[in-house]
């Protein structure tokens, strides 16, 4: 099956490296100098330092070119989630079949991936890949486990077939609502656990915000279609476990940041890379408000974002709410 993953960034080139070993692979890349860098040290020296880019890993700046490639294979849209519409639009019919990598709502739209690429085509084979998965240890061959979402069943077999491996294991669903809502929200939940764990209110904190953020997906997801199951599996506390706690998550390091009383532009230019947690808080919100589901953490991390709040005000506020059944 031939592949084409479209976008150089840490994630893009991580599973174009895994995907490489067994499938003739492409991997666009949307600048030309980072392309040519690429090709010459066969490494991504920014995003994932220290991983060496496969022989058979082919590298291409021509977007029509690397298309044609997986015109009857898959292919694999990994750039941000601000970039998904014009992606989509520019791959257009020319795919069998096409899975998305990022996760959030769309910074203007507000909607998630699919509902974007029924905007674009209702019939299109699409789908979405996520789960707890960090790059860098994908790109070494570390364990790992993610699910291939989509209405089509046999776009998520052949999610399978091209990329299931020994190192890493392919589960299948056909909830692909809730599987994205768990992969948008959980970055502003890893968002709020970086606030709590930078203002050093330790673990049972961190239990404390997990869990209820769990409860919040959850109520957004089965209010936008999905089913609440779905937010037990990988995309859902997998993903949102995996990124609250672990310390290569962008999110968990900006709220982190954000509890040293450092300023959010300053925060994200330093970074070096894409926090989705920070665009998706007003969309998750805009979202909720309009279905009628309370999302009190979201909330506060949207605040403590647009500057309306401070992380101790907002954990004031948080623990001001009176009691309730937690069910």
């Amino acid at each position: 099956m031939n592949l084409t993953v479209l976008g150089a960034g840490a994630w893009g080139t991580a599973l174009a490296v895994n995907a490489a070993a067994r499938h003739p692979t492409r991997l666009w890349a949307r600048d030309a100098a980072q392309a040519a860098q690429m090709s010459a040290s066969r490494r991504n020296a920014h995003y994932l330092p220290g991983v060496a880019l496969p022989d058979s890993l082919h590298l291409d700046t021509d977007f029509d070119t690397s298309l044609a490639h997986a015109r009857d294979g898959l292919v694999i849209v990994a750039t941000p989630m601000a970039a998904l519409a014009e992606m989509l639009g520019r791959i257009g019919t020319r795919a069998a079949g096409v899975l998305w990598l990022c996760k959030g709502f769309e910074p203007l739209s507000g909607q998630l991936g699919h509902e974007l690429a029924r905007s674009a085509d209702a019939g299109a084979r699409v789908g979405v890949l996520s789960g707890p998965s960090f790059a860098i240890e994908v790109a070494r061959g570390q364990p790992t486990a993610l699910v291939a979402a989509s209405l089509d069943a046999a776009l998520c077999e052949e999610a399978v077939d091209a990329l299931h491996s020994e190192n890493l294991r392919i589960y299948t669903s056909d909830d692909p609502v809730g599987v994205e809502v768990g992969g948008a929200v959980k970055n502003v939940l890893a968002i709020a656990t970086g606030i709590a764990d930078g203002m050093q209110l330790g673990l049972n904190a961190r239990a404390a915000l997990i869990t209820r953020g769990l409860a919040e997906m959850t109520r957004l997801g089965v209010a936008l279609g999905a089913r609440p199951e779905t937010f037990m599996g990988l995309s859902g506390l997998g993903d949102l476990v995996l990124t609250a706690t672990g310390d290569l998550s962008r999110n968990r390091s900006v709220g982190r940041r954000l509890a040293e009383g450092l300023p959010l532009p300053r925060i994200l230019a330093e970074l070096g890379h894409v926090a989705e947690g920070v665009p998706t808080a007003p969309m998750v919100l805009q979202r909720a408000a309009a279905l009628g589901v309370e999302m009190p953490i979201v909330e506060a991390v949207a605040a403590v974002l647009d500057g309306r709040t401070t992380p101790a005000q907002a954990l004031e506020q948080l623990m001001g709410r009176g009691a309730r059944p937690e069910t």
